[in-house]
C-alpha cells in the first residue's frame, strides 16, 4: 500500500513539472517558438477552436512563425485570433499562409516575462508541496489506524521529502534555463 502511494505522489509531482514546462513553452523569448500559439483560440464555424487543430504552425527561421491553415477560409479568423491574443504580434496573411514576425524584446518586456516565469515556478513549487502534504496526511491516517508502524511512517515521510526536494530542484533548474533564454539578446 505504501509503495503505491509513494509512486502516486511522485507521479503527481512529475505532472506538475510537465505542466510547468507547458506554461514555459507559452512564454515568449527572443526566438520564435511554435508553443507560443498553443493557447490561441480561433472562432471557426461558430465555435472556439484551438489554433493547432485547424492549422499547422512552423518556425522556418528564428524570428518568425508560419501558420498554414488546413482550410483557407479560416485565414482571416486565424489572423484575427492571433492579433487579439495579446501576445504582441502583428501577423500578416498572403492568401496562403499567415506570417507572424517576432519583434525584438525590450529589456523591460524581458524582465516582465522573467517575473511571469517566476510566478509559474512558484505555483508549481506550491503544488508539489501540497502533494507532499496530502501524501503525508494519508500516511499519518494509516499509522493512526495501525495499517503501518511509526518506523514505516518515518521512512515514507523521508522518501516523500526526498521526492519533493528533487522535484523542487528540477523546477529551479527549469526556471534558471528559461530566465537565461529570455534574457539572451
Amino acid at each position: 500500500m505504501t509503495v503505491h502511494s509513494l509512486k502516486e505522489a511522485a507521479e503527481r509531482m512529475d505532472k506538475a513539472i510537465v505542466s510547468l514546462g507547458h506554461e514555459f513553452g507559452g512564454v515568449r523569448t527572443g526566438r520564435a517558438s511554435v508553443g507560443i500559439l498553443d493557447k490561441v483560440q480561433v472562432e471557426y464555424y461558430g465555435a472556439l477552436t484551438p489554433l493547432n487543430q485547424i492549422a499547422s504552425v512552423s518556425a522556418p527561421e528564428p524570428q518568425s512563425l508560419v501558420v498554414s491553415p488546413y482550410d483557407r477560409t479560416a485565414l482571416n479568423a486565424i489572423e484575427k485570433a492571433i492579433r487579439s491574443a495579446d501576445l504582441g504580434f502583428n501577423p500578416s496573411n498572403d492568401g496562403q499562409v499567415i506570417r507572424v514576425p517576432f519583434p525584438p524584446l525590450t529589456e523591460e518586456r524581458r524582465k516582465d516575462l522573467v517575473k511571469l516565469c517566476r510566478g509559474y515556478a512558484e505555483e508549481t513549487r506550491v503544488a508539489i508541496r501540497n502533494i507532499r502534504r496530502d501524501a503525508n496526511d494519508r500516511f499519518k491516517r494509516q499509522e493512526k489506524e495501525h495499517e503501518i508502524s511509526q518506523d514505516e511512517l518515518r521512512h515514507v515521510e523521508a522518501e516523500i521529502q526526498k521526492a519533493t526536494d528533487a522535484h523542487i530542484a528540477e523546477v529551479d533548474e527549469l526556471l534558471k534555463r528559461k530566465e537565461a533564454e529570455i534574457m539572451e539578446v
